[in-house]
């Protein structure tokens, strides 16, 4: 326990030290993530009752981007340092005190209204659910609205202890939710039903809010609901936060419209829909987010003192090492896909059928890995800025493509034969009922990939073009990442007689020699190219991050 409280207790100063922290704390939750998702796959398959449960969080998570924006790390870190600068602990306390009072209120409120009108909102989400379908996504949607309020208020803490630097609680937080939802699957479901499975995530909500209390009274900071509510300060809160939160309401609107076509598919598209989304988020969440976080504080404060040649050079270098990471993650997804899928989904009801459309949808949705990370970075970064304009603009943009793309394409699939033959052919799925599920992944990934574009203009014209360092380093690891599927690409075939791939253990074992083949071919490649960021890696874990924290004086800041 005291081992426990001195991390959740340490600031985390260095980008890299902090990115890694957030990394391997993120892979964590992944690994537990994907382990809850191989215990749905495995119960149900990809059938109508997870069609159901996936669909049960569109509502909650609308309303949850919509409110927890306003109290979220990107909007309020730089309020909260500027408080600090001010008045000490006792500003911040006053100002998490008047948001936590604000924000409770608004979202139970709301949470109220979605409630009542659950009815009438389950039948847009998912207009092809028959009427006993529908009943179930509505009693389990209503449970799932108490997921926001817990969530929002775990976010309004993490705000706090990331703004001190205090990284560990933060990364513990989707830890423990994951736990929780484990705990309801295992447990609660076989009890009370798909219920259960509600009651998991709303048990999972409340061990991700109470992970962070612990580092916010270390700090000195006990929010509190509050008579008098500051309004000229809320007010400020609110219109920074306003285009963040209707960027972040666009995005998982358009979400709903895939759900909702999803949903006027085969049965267990949605399914199959969200289990290839939460695998491709992996490498996006340890690696991506990881280093957007990281580098927030940084960037917030180098801004806010007027430091703008390093708040652009410490973008440029979170930029370097996404792609490092990203591009050969996203190739060796591509090419082991239908390994991947297998090994973590693959046991009980999860068919053969479901492997490989889910693999499918897989490939398509790994080709935007690198894209969304460097969304995620340049989300912050303008955020950082206090620029929202730009944000907002950039993400209703991709929403509506990728809304009009999954209707275009949805509909050239169905009437071009053509295109659908060379789709089927490509993805290999041409034997397979239901394949029209992989034009919504196709459309999502078309969308980022213009969001990633847009980001990457504007930013040039805001900043100035990136160094020449930046484009180098994204070549070299495209060349690493290009080299890389390809060695694991033949290493599958070489290996292809080599192993039963009816057993559990031969699909394993030739995933994992083609992948390591990759990955080693990938890192030859880069160190033959004088990679920067490989040496900086090795440096960095040279440094024994765990025991020597690098100072905050050093070039990692």
């Amino acid at each position: 326990m005291a081992r426990l409280l001195s991390l959740l207790y340490k600031e985390w100063n260095g980008l890299h030290q902090a990115a890694f922290l957030l990394a391997i704390s993120s892979l964590s939750a992944q690994l537990l993530a994907l382990l809850r998702d191989r215990l749905l796959a495995s119960t149900f398959g990809a059938s109508s009752q997870l069609d159901i449960y996936y669909s049960a969080f569109r509502i909650p998570d609308l309303i949850f981007v919509s409110f927890a924006s306003f109290v979220s790390v990107t909007v309020l870190i730089p309020f909260i340092i500027r408080s600090g600068k001010d008045g000490g602990e006792q500003a911040v306390e006053r100002f998490i005190s008047n948001l936590f009072t604000v924000f409770c209120g608004a979202t139970v409120v709301v949470g109220i209204i979605a409630f009542v009108l659950m009815p009438k909102l389950a039948g847009l989400i998912a207009p092809g659910f028959e009427p006993e379908a529908l009943s179930q996504l509505i009693f389990l949607s209503r449970l799932l609205l108490l997921s926001p309020l817990l969530l929002g208020i775990s976010n309004l803490l993490g705000s706090v202890t990331q703004s001190y630097r205090k990284f560990f609680a933060y990364t513990l937080s989707p830890v423990v939710y994951n736990a929780g939802i484990i705990v309801g699957i295992l447990f609660f479901f076989p009890w009370l039903g798909l219920p259960g499975l509600a009651v998991g995530v709303i048990l999972g909500a409340v061990f991700h809010l109470f992970v962070q209390v612990p580092s916010v009274l270390q700090i000195g900071i006990r929010p509190r609901i509050v008579g008098k509510i500051n309004w000229p300060e809320t007010w400020q809160v609110i219109k920074i936060s306003l285009p963040r939160t209707l960027a972040l309401s666009g995005n998982q609107l358009a979400i709903a419209v895939l759900v909702a076509l999803a949903s006027l598919m085969a049965t267990g598209s949605i399914t199959i829909f969200n289990l290839a989304f939460n695998l491709q988020s992996v490498p996006l969440i340890v690696v991506g987010v990881s280093y957007s976080v990281a580098a927030f504080p940084t960037l917030a404060a180098l801004f806010s003192n007027g430091e703008n040649k390093k708040f652009v050079t410490k973008i440029e270098l979170a930029i370097r090492h996404i792609m490092f990471w990203s591009l050969p993650a996203m190739t060796l997804f591509i090419v082991l896909r239908a390994h991947l899928v297998r090994v973590v989904f693959g046991t009980g009801n999860f068919s053969w059928s479901d492997t490989r459309l889910v693999a499918a949808a897989l490939a398509l949705f790994s080709i935007s890995v690198a894209a969304q990370g460097l969304v995620q970075l340049f989300v912050r970064a303008y955020y950082a800025s206090n620029n929202t304009k730009i944000p907002l603009i950039i993400n209703l943009v991709s929403s509506f493509s990728i809304v009009v793309l999954a209707f275009s394409l949805t509909k050239l699939f169905e009437h071009n034969m053509m295109f659908r033959w060379f789709m089927e052919n490509l993805l290999r799925v041409e034997d397979l009922e239901g394949v029209g599920i992989l034009m919504l992944p196709l459309a999502y990934t078309g969308g980022i990939l213009i969001n990633a574009t847009l980001y990457w203009i504007f930013f040039r014209k805001h900043f100035g073009a990136f160094s020449r360092d930046v484009v180098d380093s994204v070549s070299r690891s495209f060349a690493g990442a290009i080299v890389g599927g390809f060695v694991a690409y033949h290493t599958l075939a070489l290996f292809l007689p080599l192993v039963d791939q009816t057993t559990y253990l031969g699909i394993i074992s030739q995933g994992f020699l083609a992948g390591l083949a990759g990955l080693v071919f990938a890192i030859g490649t880069l160190w033959i190219l004088g990679s920067a960021e490989l040496k900086e890696f090795y440096l960095a874990l040279s440094a024994k991050v765990w025991r020597n924290p690098v100072s905050a004086g050093s070039e990692e800041l």
